[in-house]
């Protein structure tokens, strides 16, 4: 058979000459991100434009909500809870998940059960955890007894750990797979050359481990930046307003205030905040010009 019916009966398959799959593939996909992420984020955007209690058509107000947001006290402090709780929980889950997934990646029957057991937090809710450690943390009848939840360092603690505890099976699971692909042969180098496993560690795994590591740190810092069923149910926003997030002035000014212009405001504040720290951080760790070793890729 010639190479240009080779090449006809890959493209009749739906897959291209350099061996990617067509872009009609990626119709269903597109779609739904259109649908379920794209046109919502939109309808904020317009909507923070407008007020609106959520009945009757929205008004038109120009700029009067991002004019409101940006001269509201609420908004440094939240914008700095906010950070500190971003800063806190990447360097908490990062340094644990790192850990574990390096440990995982050994191929030992007990490490492969003990891995799965790790991940069954992750498919728990948020709601259903936070509910679980608020009553942990019961200063009358939790493992606990005193007030933690009323202190301003014990409430931001606690929604620290709350929320890595579910999510760093999730990226230990990154981690495990990214330690995995390292080539076996650097570490033979290594030992050959008299280094230790400390040595290895830090001169062969967490270099390899590079990209794997600024995928994992840009879903964390998003996940944190959206933070707001833990914060609801642990402190509602306290003691006072020590923890209230960017994402829970958005819940008290829309379901609290009824003003969803406002709030759409917020949400549209953060959704820019998020994808701006997303884009440094791609391009501070040079991930964006990492390529597929993959030929025709």
């Amino acid at each position: 058979m010639s190479s240009t019916a080779t090449r006809v009966r890959a493209s009749s398959g739906g897959v291209s000459r350099a061996g990617r799959p067509h872009a009609s593939w990626a119709l269903p996909g597109v779609l739904f991100f259109a649908f379920f992420a794209l046109a919502p984020m939109v309808l904020a955007v317009y909507l923070s434009f407008t007020k609106w209690n959520g009945l009757g058509d929205p008004q038109p107000t120009g700029l009067d909500n991002w004019r409101k947001l940006f001269a509201d006290d609420r908004l440094t402090q939240s914008l700095t809870v906010t950070v500190l709780l971003t800063l806190a929980s990447w360097v908490f889950q990062t340094v644990v998940s790192l850990l574990l997934g390096v440990w995982a990646a050994g191929r030992q029957r007990n490490r492969a059960i003990l891995s799965a057991i790790f991940f069954v937090p992750f498919l728990l809710s948020s709601t259903a955890i936070a509910l679980l450690f608020y009553a942990l943390l019961d200063p009358n009848f939790g493992i606990i007894q005193q007030d933690t939840l009323g202190s301003t360092r014990g409430a931001f603690l606690a929604i620290v750990f709350v929320g890595g505890w579910q999510f760093i099976p999730f990226h230990t699971l990154i981690y495990q797979g990214g330690a995995r692909q390292i080539p076996e042969v650097l570490y033979q180098a290594a030992a050959i050359d008299g280094a230790g496993r400390y040595r290895q560690f830090f001169s062969i795994t967490l270099p390899q481990l590079r990209n794997t590591a600024t995928t994992s740190g840009v879903l964390m810092i998003v996940g944190s930046l959206t933070y707001f069923e833990t914060v609801l149910i642990l402190t509602q926003g306290g003691p006072g307003t020590d923890t209230a997030i960017l994402p829970y002035l958005m819940y008290e000014a829309g379901f609290k205030s009824y003003d969803f212009g406002y709030a759409s405001a917020i949400a549209t504040f953060l959704v820019v905040a998020a994808t701006g720290l997303s884009l440094l951080m791609v391009r501070l760790t040079g991930f964006g010009a990492m390529r597929s070793t993959r030929e025709g890729m």
